[in-house]
């Protein structure tokens, strides 16, 4: 493994944004044409389709359970699911820490102590606005999709961040004066 698949979470993700597994990468994005081609040009509503799609494996499931049953073999193993309340506890904790932050923010930016983030919150929510209506939100996470799954290929293939670095690095970082005064004895 490289470097950079030590510091990240999941080399799978890595290989896959890096097409280093091409064929899963290659099925993200003939996945999400797919999906995008359901639901944009179908124009059948997302939670439409989640809801005959979950319908329909009901029906598979309990079928196939009855079917068990009637030839006197064991139904299909479904395990038991349940939330602890230690989970529950943990989860708000941190939606609340961070609805906290959020709302700090919010606050900070509404009162106008920084007058640069007022003006950045104000064009980014303009821009978003703008983009939103002109194309559908399943369009916007269309185009993120493939932005992330092609984006760091090329990045990686044309722009060397590697070579960036070494340049930075020679002509930056090597010409500072490293004059550090010794401490006198005393």
């Amino acid at each position: 493994m490289s470097e950079l698949d030590t510091q990240l979470p999941s080399a799978f993700v890595v290989d896959v944004l890096l097409w280093k597994r091409w064929r899963v990468s290659l099925g993200s994005i003939i996945l999400a044409t797919l999906a995008w081609i359901l639901f944009e040009w179908t124009g059948l509503p997302f939670l439409t389709i989640c809801s005959d799609v979950l319908l329909i494996l009901i029906v598979l499931y309990f079928l196939h359970a009855k079917y068990a049953a009637l030839r006197n073999k064991q139904p299909p193993y479904l395990p038991e699911l349940s939330v602890s309340e230690e989970m529950v506890y943990d989860v708000a904790a941190f939606f609340r820490v961070k609805l906290n932050y959020v709302l700090l923010l919010a606050h900070e930016i509404t009162v106008g102590k920084d007058f640069r983030t007022f003006i950045k919150v104000v064009v980014c929510l303009g821009l978003f606005s703008t983009i939103c209506n002109m194309i559908s939100f399943f369009t916007l996470v269309y185009i993120g999709t493939l932005m992330m799954i092609i984006t760091p290929p090329l990045y990686n293939k044309y722009c060397q961040p590697s070579k960036h670095y070494t340049i930075v690095d020679e002509s930056v970082v090597n010409g500072i004066p490293c004059n550090i005064p010794k401490d006198k004895e005393s």
